[in-house]
């Protein structure tokens, strides 16, 4: 085959795929941001013997879900070895020793298939040549191979600021673990990196309702005072448990107004999972906002975003709704295409507290959304740090860490160990301790055996668990520790 060079200007992921169907010996990639299903698509063409990636290790666009922990997650699974760089924004693909791909699409959905994006494709051996020599030279500079204790304990941080809602204050602390490769910019500044939208590739959207249709507010109420009224910069409130939002799915928020009389969406925010206990209102969080004792469930959301000034400047349900008439909602859309005739969308809103967005809508109000930002701006960081936010989960572990050594006589590795498997607990199976949840005795026991029940389904690191030797060596005795520390603080439990 004679040597070839190709500008691409569409295609990009049938260009990726079938150059890693094509020679699967090695793969080498340069990529700031990875997501877990663009990355699982691409190695399940075929899967390369060598596999060596240079990305981003920044924990705050981790939290934010431009990177993907399980993207990362899967790479190691794969057998790659994985470094990160700081301030990266080179893209570039190698595959073998005969092809190389420089072009400006990450791997992400949005990328790969939405996006312009532009590159070459060339098996030229003075470009591969010159490519792979660019490559080498960074993997040199990218510091050590991540591996799996380090991700879970980024991961473990990560969810810590997430489940109370990614507080500007708590996020800017996450750290970038990336090594810094030693590239110059004039006036010592990182270069600036346009992040993809992590708002496009979401499981689902919903529009969440607050306030009551019988109880509207003017739209020239600003936006602050509703989020301050609401909540709603980290959670989202149910009547009973909200089982059918997924992790991941993209919430709008949105209030009823006078005048006309509508649904505002004012602002967006990505949802976790509802957790029963975790997820629940505390007497504290009712004392504060007394209809909670209606709506005491929650859907904790994390990197809220929300237009600035006025309800006036969001977006009107009724504009979704005039332009994609039954492809509004997903229940709409489903009865047409059951065959259904004569179908009011307006219906599927009936005393529901949230309603379900199709893809077009989801996209749709996406880009209306951003819109709004653009012209009006959204409420700044300083804005939101005046709100009220839920205590960061793992706050205390690193006094616990130093409690343990000085009262319980431990050494500064078993300190670190132990705390290291409590976050551990965080992440894979949704038990959040801290000073607010005293894990005494029986709730030690408790706990133990709820995990000790997945260890038997997954096994030894299906999904980063335990196995039971970690669970008798380590997080038992870790978790009472952490009983006698937090009744050494003089903290009550929490009310049944």
């Amino acid at each position: 085959m004679q040597p070839s060079f190709q500008l691409i200007d569409r295609g990009w992921d049938q260009v990726l795929g079938d150059a890693v169907a094509t020679d699967s010996a090695e793969l080498r990639v340069v990529c700031p941001f990875i997501k877990e299903r663009t990355a699982r698509r691409l190695l399940s063409r075929r899967r390369p013997e060598l596999i060596q990636v240079i990305t981003r290790f920044h924990l705050g666009e981790m939290c934010d879900g431009v990177n993907d922990t399980a993207a990362l997650r899967l790479l190691l699974e794969h057998g790659a070895q994985v470094r990160g760089i700081k301030g990266l924004h080179a893209k570039l693909y190698l595959f073998g020793e005969e092809r190389a791909i420089v072009t400006s699409a990450n791997l992400t959905e949005a990328a790969l298939l939405r996006n312009h994006e532009f590159g070459f494709v060339s098996s030229q051996p003075e470009v591969v040549q010159r490519c792979r020599e660019y490559f080498v030279s960074l993997w040199k500079r990218a510091g050590n191979d991540l591996d799996l204790p380090t991700l879970e304990s980024w991961e473990a941080q990560i969810k810590a600021v997430q489940v109370t809602g990614s507080r500007p204050s708590h996020h800017a602390a996450l750290a970038d673990e990336g090594t810094a490769a030693g590239v110059e910019t004039s006036g010592g500044f990182s270069p600036a990196v346009a992040y993809p939208n992590n708002q496009t590739e979401a499981p689902q959207a919903f529009v969440k309702f607050f306030g009551q249709g019988n109880d509207r507010i003017e739209l020239q109420t600003p936006v602050l005072e509703e989020v301050r009224g609401s909540g709603s910069h980290w959670a989202c409130t149910y009547s009973k448990h909200p089982r059918s939002v997924e992790e991941g799915a993209i919430m709008f928020m949105a209030h009823f107004v006078e005048n006309p009389h509508d649904t505002v969406i004012y602002g967006r925010a990505t949802a976790m999972r509802h957790v029963p206990k975790r997820d629940e209102a505390s007497p504290e969080e009712i004392n504060q906002r007394s209809w909670k004792a209606t709506w005491p469930m929650y859907v904790r959301v994390h990197g809220a975003e929300f237009v600035a000034g006025t309800l006036a400047n969001g977006i009107l349900l009724s504009e979704l709704i005039d332009a994609l008439g039954v492809d509004s909602f997903a229940a709409s859309q489903r009865k047409s295409h059951a065959g259904l005739q004569d179908i009011n969308p307006r219906a599927s809103l009936n005393r529901q507290p949230a309603v379900e967005l199709t893809a077009q809508a989801y996209h749709w109000l996406n880009d209306r959304l951003d819109a709004a930002f653009a012209q009006h701006g959204k409420l700044t960081r300083a804005e939101l740090e005046t709100l009220d936010w839920p205590d960061l989960p793992l706050q205390r572990f690193e006094d616990y860490r130093d409690w343990l050594q000085k009262t319980e006589g431990l050494k500064p590795n078993t300190a670190r160990e132990y705390a290291y498997f409590l976050t551990r607990c965080s992440t894979h199976y949704d038990v959040i301790i801290n000073e607010t949840e005293v894990p005494d005795e029986a709730t030690a026991d408790r706990i133990l055996e709820q995990i000790r029940q997945v260890v038997a389904e997954r096994g030894r690191w299906t999904d980063g668990t335990f196995n039971e030797r970690d669970v008798r060596q380590n997080l038992s005795p870790a978790l009472r520790a952490f009983g006698r520390f937090s009744r050494s603080l003089k903290v009550e439990p929490p009310h049944p």
